[in-house]
């Protein structure tokens, strides 16, 4: 796994475990931390987690090449 699969991963995580704290306890940590939903460093966190997310649907295709590969 390269580390740019790694970071992708730990942040999709930590975005899930935002996701869950508004869902269950209706508060948003990233916009706590960062002084609001609608400041710029808490946009800039949202898009990074959202590009995160969008890497790691490539690793959903690379483990299933990669397993393709070794049933061959």
């Amino acid at each position: 796994m390269m580390i740019m699969d790694r970071i992708a991963l730990i942040l999709t995580i930590i975005g899930a475990l935002n996701w869950g704290s508004i869902g269950l306890f209706q508060f948003d940590v990233v916009a706590w931390i960062c002084g609001g939903s609608s400041s710029l460093l808490s946009r800039i966190i949202y898009t990074v987690v959202a590009l995160a997310g969008i890497w790691c649907i490539s690793l959903i295709f690379r483990a299933r090449e990669s397993f393709s590969h070794e049933k061959e």
